[in-house]
């Protein structure tokens, strides 16, 4: 095992940890300020790779196929919130999850009823495409390090908006004591939609960006939900920089569990057993870290005590 492999290994640990981010800030957000489970909020993963690739296939252009995944994503989100989301707010968890999980199956059969079942294919521009030469002589994708880098520009955009502007602020505030805001005159109505939309714009993004490397086709986005609520709740409900932290540490887990493991098993099993075995528990390793993490931190890294 060479030290260039490992490094990028590294690098796509970091990128799929990026890309868990982007789905799990809008989760956090929408938990955190509205108390809400949104099974959901895959569907707005998938709308948005559905709509980049639609785009794209009629314009050629990567870029207003991104355009095209924040705002479909953004209006599916708020139609959503307004029609379906709103009576849910005092309602049971038990009936959150039924109605997202019912939700989850309309988007799917009106995705396949739309676009069909086959999957589409969002290809990676020209300028993005090919490696890219980094120090210590790495080959690596220049599509992948786009990606990091964009998660990483995103991320200190919604650091910023949720510390320094008037909306993040009521967004904190909605987060600690939705009835005192309210009873200042913010209109918690209007506030949530914004929350929802700007959640499912992040997921809309994750899924436009992650359509590039592999297809994008019906159900795409519930495998990820799964993984973003595990980022969650290691990084804490309602924190970004948890989520953020959450997302780089199950991204690196994953990856280098799955690229590990088998070497290690490899040095005292037969090739075949090793690569069963490691495989087997590097896809176990990421729910051993959450385990961990709940025994000595109940409400995660970044949670409120």
């Amino acid at each position: 095992m060479s030290l260039i492999l490992f490094i990028e290994q590294m690098l796509n640990g970091l990128q799929f940890g990026v890309m868990l981010f982007l789905m799990a800030a809008g989760l956090t957000l929408i938990f955190g300020v509205m108390g809400l489970i949104n099974l959901a909020h895959g569907s707005l993963y998938m709308i948005g790779a559905f709509a980049a690739a639609w785009v794209a296939g009629l314009t050629g252009s990567f870029v207003l196929a991104l355009i095209a995944a924040l705002a479909a994503a953004a209006a599916a989100g708020a139609l959503v919130e307004v029609v379906v989301i709103r009576r849910l707010y005092a309602r049971d968890h038990l009936d959150q999850v039924l109605a997202t999980f019912a939700l989850i199956l309309m988007f799917s059969e009106g995705t396949r009823w739309v676009f069909g079942s086959f999957p589409l294919f969002l290809e990676i521009p020209p300028y993005l495409s090919g490696p890219v030469r980094l120090p210590g002589g790495i080959q690596y994708p220049l599509y992948r390090l786009a990606i990091i880098v964009a998660g990483l520009i995103v991320a200190a955009g919604l650091f910023a908006l949720i510390a320094r502007t008037r909306i993040g602020i009521q967004i904190r505030a909605g987060e600690a004591d939705r009835e005192m805001i309210g009873a200042l005159g913010v209109n918690i109505a209007a506030l949530y939609t914004v929350v929802f939309a700007l959640g499912a714009a992040l997921a809309g993004l994750a899924g436009a960006l992650i359509g590039a490397i592999q297809s994008v086709q019906v159900g795409m986005g519930e495998p990820v939900l799964i993984l973003a609520f595990v980022v969650i709740v290691i990084g804490g409900i309602g924190s970004i920089k948890g989520a953020l932290v959450g997302a780089l540490l199950v991204g690196l887990t994953d990856t280098m569990g799955r690229f590990l493991l088998p070497v290690a098993f490899a040095q005292v099993m037969a090739p075949a057993a090793a690569t069963a075995v490691g495989s087997a528990l590097a896809s176990m390793a990421i729910y051993i870290l959450m385990a961990l993490v709940l025994i000595f931190r109940p409400r995660g890294l970044y949670g409120v005590a």
